[in-house]
């Protein structure tokens, strides 16, 4: 059995208060550490959250290590001298050599949910947390999963626009552009399968809120010179909440649309650059992150 452990560590500058958290996901399903320790600094809490992790998994097991630290990562991995903490890192050497242990470097806060919550329970075991309660509006003061609570804010009108790109080989999208598919019109089954997608998105995205919206919009522009075809969804309501994620969805499962009607011809497509690229209402009058 392959175990995946998600790491974190941290320590408040000026107590220097630490701690530690480590989560552990297997099929059995998800195990929770976490602990503390005083006068002590964050790369010590790195280490330990490490050791604590690996350690609660059975002597020979695989095991992939997730964190966001490069000083716990480069250390395993690359040799970086280790100048300082050589008690924490004989003892974690000690753990790794009896499993078969590999190291992932994540980035930090990019909405990996079990790293996210690591560092939740690290944070606020150091005492680093902001008051009044989580960094992560999806996790509780546990830690746990939820759906945020919305009832709070005002309705107002909220719009999302969302792209993407399917690349493809020049003389599949001169098909798609003659009609000689054999499943049929690739563009049309596409933007009917966007719009179909923005309205189930929280059937499908597990914390998303069902929200009543007033328009979806799903717009594909073939590109020759870059081969493929570009796509852009734009989705508005008026709610508690933003639509962000129902433009994502309907710009994915276009894609995925593409994908499935020309896959018999081509299938080394792929599906690049899903993103958000404006968002308006709610707090913030509007967002560009793109023209």
């Amino acid at each position: 059995m392959d175990f995946k452990v998600f790491t974190d560590g941290a320590c408040h500058a000026e107590s220097r208060r630490g701690g530690w958290a480590a989560i552990i996901v297997d099929d059995g399903g998800k195990r929770t550490f976490s602990g503390h320790e005083e006068d002590t600094t964050s790369n010590r809490m790195e280490i330990l959250a490490a050791i604590k992790g690996v350690e609660a998994t059975p002597p020979g097991a695989g095991v992939t290590v997730h964190s966001d630290s490069q000083y716990l990562i480069n250390s395993m991995t690359r040799n970086w001298r280790r100048q300082a903490n050589l008690d924490l890192w004989a003892r974690l050497d000690e753990v790794v050599a009896q499993r078969q242990v590999s190291w992932e470097w994540v980035q930090a806060h990019t909405g990996r949910l079990e790293n996210e919550e690591a560092n939740l329970l690290a944070s606020r075991e150091a005492g680093t947390l902001p008051a009044g309660g989580a960094s992560l509006s999806h996790l509780d003061e546990r830690g746990r999963a939820r759906m945020v609570d919305v009832a709070w804010k005002g309705e107002t009108e909220r719009e999302a626009v969302a792209r993407g790109f399917v690349s493809m080989k020049p003389e599949t999208l001169e098909l798609v552009l003659s009609g000689g598919v054999e499943k049929g019109d690739v563009l049309a089954a596409a933007r009917i399968a966007g719009v179909m997608a923005a309205k189930r998105t929280p059937e499908l995205i597990p914390l998303c809120h069902p929200l009543p919206l007033t328009q979806v919009s799903v717009e594909l522009e073939p590109d020759r010179e870059a081969a493929g075809i570009r796509i852009e969804a734009s989705v508005r309501t008026v709610a508690r909440t933003g639509v962000e994620m129902e433009a994502l969805t309907a710009v994915a499962v276009a894609g995925l649309t593409i994908y499935d009607m020309c896959k018999s011809v081509d299938r080394g497509m792929r599906i690049e650059g899903v993103r958000l690229v404006r968002k308006r209402g709610g707090k913030s009058a509007e967002i560009v992150l793109e023209e």
